[in-house]
């Protein structure tokens, strides 16, 4: 990536198509100053990321995987919740598009994953457990101790720490509680839905958020409308203006 005065540029393949050029203007435009926050979520037509025996891995189709690399590579950190890896054991990496691989973090206030999984590889990329406890860290993982309140870390202390160890722009990728924290937090600019067309009828849904009384209350965000190939559909939706829901 490249500063020009206060603002950071990342490098855009010369290839790139326009649309995706303006989907991703965003993370390359970004202030250095503050974070900037994108959370992910790839469901079905019906709105799951997951069977009712929680199968998922192929729910997103190609186009939806290439770009949620994509976004991988215009971030510094991928942060997942600790349940995610204990069910998919991810990878976090870049894979199907050019780029560097993000910091990998993790959430996992109670100390609930073990010291095993993809996401521990020694491939160059920083590792960085956030938790409430004092627990153990393989070698090379960097542990960030944060306070947790009713068993959850507070994603504006998550995010704060995170941007004071030089990890600006920050994807939030899964699962569907930890998305919806950061969405209830009032503490994401852009959330990224990618939505395949499966129907599956049943299954863990893909935002887990807390109800409301009144319509007026819902989260509206201004949104843009990407077709991807092979049906995938993506909703780009900036936060920006949207207020914390409540009631």
């Amino acid at each position: 990536m490249v500063q020009v005065g206060s603002v950071i540029r990342f490098p855009v393949p010369v290839d790139m198509e326009p649309h995706v050029r303006a989907i991703f203007a965003p993370f390359r435009d970004a202030s250095p100053e503050r974070p900037f926050v994108v959370g992910q979520l790839g469901q079905s037509l019906d709105g799951r990321i997951a069977t009712v025996s929680g199968e998922s891995r192929d729910i997103s189709g190609a186009a939806a995987l290439d770009h949620l690399h994509r976004i991988r590579a215009h971030v510094d950190a991928v942060v997942v919740g600790a349940g995610t890896v204990i069910a998919d054991d991810p990878q976090l990496t870049v894979r199907r598009v050019a780029g560097r691989n993000p910091a990998r973090v993790v959430i996992d206030p109670s100390g609930r994953i073990d010291r095993k999984g993809k996401w521990l590889a020694c491939d160059g990329a920083r590792r960085i457990l956030v938790t409430a406890t004092d627990a153990a860290t393989p070698d090379g993982v960097e542990l960030v101790k944060l306070e947790a309140r009713g068993g959850v870390i507070p994603p504006a202390a998550i995010i704060e720490a995170l941007h004071a160890r030089g990890l600006r722009r920050i994807l939030v990728e899964g699962g569907a509680r930890t998305v919806a924290a950061f969405i209830e937090s009032g503490r994401l600019d852009r959330l990224h839905v990618l939505v395949t067309p499966v129907i599956i009828g049943s299954g863990r849904t893909g935002l887990d958020l807390s109800p409301i009384q009144r319509l007026d209350l819902a989260l509206r965000p201004r949104s843009d409308v990407h077709v991807l190939g092979g049906g995938d559909v993506l909703f780009d939706c900036d936060f920006s203006e949207c207020r914390p829901r409540s009631g």
